[in-house]
């Protein structure tokens, strides 16, 4: 939705007179400026009324977290508790709160220090030049970039001044996120919470030879090894599952429009509305010839029905039909089952190996275990059973090779030549003027004016929403064919590819078709003017951002609080769809969720636009500043209260992200030395040369020296947890002697040199529980490496979890493909007065198990499902 006001833009591609870009190329006046930002204002005002009118009345839209059973208990107590953003760590772990939140919490303290440290020296510089411009165009560089004016040239060394400060500024605070993350992501990773968790201690090897492809041999590789799951191809496993699954579905539902249409005639032909699902019905009569009981008030003929191929297939019974079917189906699926548990099945090339602990499962996962190039590679950690894509298993090392290749190429030109589908739903609105240019076309001018004006008028629209809102699905598509085998590595790279497309199709392309078309027609009468004509408009093409950054800060993050799409959902199409009591349970436990890979990047870009005018037009950074900070409320307050994160990166989209807001430094300084080139200023031109230089190699020396921190956990960090561990312990427990807990070790010796090194810390507040004076907010952001230690970190970590217990089965049963461990699926109908219910429960378990408890049919005929009641297959997902 936030693509569409820039892309509507550019869709009258004939006539660039009415082109809104060019108009915002040419300038903005105060009036349009006004204008925009009241109407905003006005949607802002009206979906906070909206959030602050239902957010009581309607929990389970706006405060789902704090009730919905399928949340953990112990991650709502906190959101009721407290709404500290240390709490957010705890609800929404290292991709939640410390990702998107505090990502975007960083970008608008960016913002507000380039506020301050720009508009004091840009301001004064750009409205005291000699542009002679209007508007918001006055406090920009548009201002001063004036090229018969030799005297101006001086006034771009103030522009270098605050680009140096400013950029500079972001290049530490990048280093010092990227370093504080570090360091709490390992904190996070070795705490207790996640590092008994078994993904932690669980790799996943791919390419694996097949001399090597067996338990023995891997054991012999691998050392510390607790348990090896072999992925086999259980194709036909799968496809018996998924009918079975389809036609326990397709029963459960006939079953429940029986029960409803048996209880209308049972009440309409004893004329009592009143009746109430007895708990009790007579046993004689539930195990009577199958369905005698709603043959009392429903003839067989109203029974549902279906046909077995469309239109020309046989009709038969539903109810009847499934239960066959199931029956059929059911011992099939238990003997490959079985056969797939005793390790005969077809073995395919990658294994999931268990560690006894995580510390043996990271020496697995760095040590280089094959002689061969792309053998036994690549591997992964922390990979949970449900986020596995096992159709990904068997590639060979150079499928993965040519399918990332052929998927990479076909994302590349899909960003580039994005524009040619958007050209070509711009020029339906514009048929009118096609048909005149283009005489073949004539035939639509015998259209009726009314249905053409919807052709021309509303067909455009729709189709820009249908092409946006396949980007993200395609995107993903080939992502999982480039052969990733989880979902949230498909995020990571999700993140990237819509990254690309973000700048430059919603930044890059916009911006210079923006400043070119405006001047188009003057350089077509004077081509060596281009340059000139081409440095003045380039800085006024940010005004079309300044209405864009207005719409995000106002519309966008008032609209995450009204969650109206939500809302619409819950309560139309619930009431329209939902007509089983599994079909109400799902949404009503159903938790929104974000998909980082489509998320993050349109606020990265948000970024990249505001760092890039951040010296060109420095009042960009102003509107910003305020639109981070709104996004920062309205996100905070719904992943405190609303979002459930269903994929899990372990907060590596946040390393991204930031490497990703570099571009926006790089696109800033490379406009700034084409403005000084054109401007005739080579001692600016030259000294941003310098900086950019600098640029690069720090991103280079940076990105050497972390990315090996965020890939694998350091051996001594993890010496160093065990033994603080030992110390918060001992001192925890009041019941141990003092002799006893003096024992206890206040020091580790690493090297194992029979010397014990220096005394551990903690508290992270001191040497030897020696306090320092606690630093203020200023020296905490300068030197993380002295204040934002493991030590002090770890301390945030939340630490009153429950403990994770596995039982034997569900360790067995972990990384086993889902179709191996798949139990018949539980059909769940509603109870009835009659008696329908109760003798469908008896028949239907007999193939399948079936239940109607937990859901009745009320006095309205309608299924109503008790709040509290859950599936009866339902079972809680272990914390993997």
């Amino acid at each position: 939705m936030d693509l569409l006001p820039q892309l509507t833009k550019r869709q009258n591609i004939a006539d660039q007179s009415k082109d809104q870009n060019i108009g915002s190329a040419r300038g903005t006046s105060t009036s349009a400026f006004v204008s925009t930002l009241i109407f905003n204002l006005v949607i802002f005002a009206v979906f906070v009324l909206i959030f602050v009118v239902l957010r009581r009345s309607n929990r389970r839209i706006y405060a789902p977290r704090t009730y919905i059973g399928t949340v953990e208990k112990w991650r709502q107590l906190h959101v009721r508790d407290d709404n500290g953003d240390g709490y957010a760590d705890e609800v929404e772990g290292v991709s939640g709160f410390s990702g998107l939140i505090g990502w975007v919490k960083g970008e608008q303290m960016i913002c507000f220090v380039g506020c301050c440290l720009s508009w004091p020296i840009l301001f004064p510089l750009n409205v005291t030049g000699a542009g002679k411009k209007t508007g918001l165009d006055i406090l920009g560089f548009a201002n001063v970039n004036d090229v018969t004016n030799s005297n101006n040239s001086n006034r771009f060394y103030g522009h270098v001044l605050v680009s140096w400060l400013f950029y500079g500024f972001v290049l530490f605070t990048i280093y010092r996120e990227l370093v504080f993350f570090t360091t709490m992501r390992q904190a996070y990773m070795l705490s207790p919470i996640y590092s008994t968790r078994i993904s932690a201690r669980t790799i996943l090897v791919q390419t694996i030879p097949l001399h090597y492809l067996n338990e023995t041999a891997l054991r012999r590789i691998f050392d510390n090894v607790k348990r090896v799951w072999i992925s086999t191809d259980t194709t036909k496993l799968d496809d018996l599952v998924q009918e079975r699954n389809e036609v326990a579905m397709k029963l459960e539902a006939a079953e429940v429009k029986l029960i409803k249409l048996a209880d209308k005639e049972r009440t309409k032909q004893s004329g009592n509305t009143e009746h109430p699902p007895k708990d009790h019905q007579p046993g004689t009569e539930a195990e009577g010839e199958s369905g005698s009981v709603a043959a009392r008030w429903l003839p067989r003929s109203k029974r549902p029905t279906h046909r077995l191929k469309p239109i020309i297939g046989q009709k038969v019974d539903t109810i009847d039909w499934c239960r066959g079917k199931l029956a059929e189906l059911n011992p099939k699926i238990d003997e490959l089952q079985s056969v797939e548990r005793a390790g005969d099945g077809k073995k395919l090339n990658s294994a999931f190996i268990e560690f006894n602990s995580q510390s043996a499962a990271q020496v697995g996962l760095q040590t280089l275990m094959h002689h061969k190039p792309l053998h036994m590679a690549p591997r992964y950690i922390g990979l949970t059973p449900e986020e596995i894509i096992w159709s990904n298993m068997k590639l060979q090392w150079w499928e993965r090779l040519v399918k990332f290749a052929i998927t990479t190429a076909f994302v590349v030109a899909l960003v580039i030549f994005w524009s040619i589908p958007v050209a070509i739903v711009g020029a339906i609105s514009q048929i009118n003027y096609l048909v005149e240019k283009v005489p073949f076309l004539s035939f639509i001018n015998k259209i009726p004016e009314s249905l053409l004006g919807i052709i021309t008028g509303i067909l455009p629209v729709v189709m820009l929403a249908v092409l946006m809102a396949l980007l993200p699905i395609v995107l993903r598509l080939m992502a999982k064919i480039s052969g990733l085998p989880s979902l949230s590595l498909i995020e990571l790279r999700v993140q990237n590819s819509y990254f690309l497309f973000q700048v430059i199709q919603v930044f890059l392309i916009t911006t210079m078709t923006s400043a070119a078309s405006a001047v188009v027609s003057d350089m077509i009468k004077n081509p060596v003017s281009a340059p000139g004509l081409l440095a003045e408009s380039l800085p006024k093409a940010s005004n079309f951002y300044i209405s864009f950054l207005i719409l995000q800060g106002l519309s966008i993050s008032a609209g995450a609080l009204a969650q109206a799409a939500g809302l619409v959902v819950h309560k139309i199409l619930g009431w329209l769809l939902d007509n089983t009591p599994r079909k109400m349970f799902n949404r009503w436990s159903s938790l929104t969720g974000l998909g980082w890979g489509t998320v993050f990047p349109v606020y990265t870009n948000l970024c990249v636009i505001s760092l890039s005018y951040a010296i060109i037009a420095p009042v960009v950074l102003g509107f910003a500043t305020v639109a981070f900070g709104l996004l920062y409320f309205a996100y905070r307050y719904n992943f405190l209260f609303v979002y459930n994160i269903n994929i899990d990166t372990k907060g590596m989209v946040y390393p991204r992200a930031l490497y990703q807001t570099l571009t926006g430094v790089y696109i800033g300084q490379i406009c700034l030395i084409g403005l000084f080139g054109v401007s005739k200023a080579p001692g600016p031109a030259i000294l941003q040369v310098i900086f950019l230089i600098f640029t690069i190699l720090f991103q280079m020396t940076l990105s050497s020296a972390i990315q090996p921190l965020l890939e694998s956990l350091p051996k001594n960090l993890q010496v160093e947890e065990e033994a603080l561990l030992s110390i918060e312990e001992g001192s925890h427990y009041s019941r141990e002697p003092k002799a006893e807990a003096s024992k206890l070790p206040s020091a580790v010796d690493a090297e194992r040199d029979g010397v014990a090194d220096p005394p551990l810390d903690p508290d992270g507040d001191g040497v030897s529980g020696v306090s320092d004076p606690k630093p203020g907010l200023i020296a905490r952001f300068l030197h993380p490496e002295k204040y934002e230690t493991y030590q002090h970190i770890r301390k945030r970590i939340p630490q009153d979890f429950p403990e994770i217990h596995y039982t034997p089965e569900t360790e067995r049963d972990a990384y086993y493909n889902p179709s191996i461990i798949a139990q018949p699926p539980a059909i769940w109908i509603p109870r009835d007065a009659g008696g329908v219910s109760r003798q469908e429960v008896v028949h239907t378990s007999s193939v399948n198990p079936c239940s109607d408890h937990g859901a009745i049919i009320n006095s309205d005929g309608k299924v109503e499902r008790h709040e509290d009641a859950f599936p009866p297959d339902y079972i809680e997902k272990p914390l993997w």
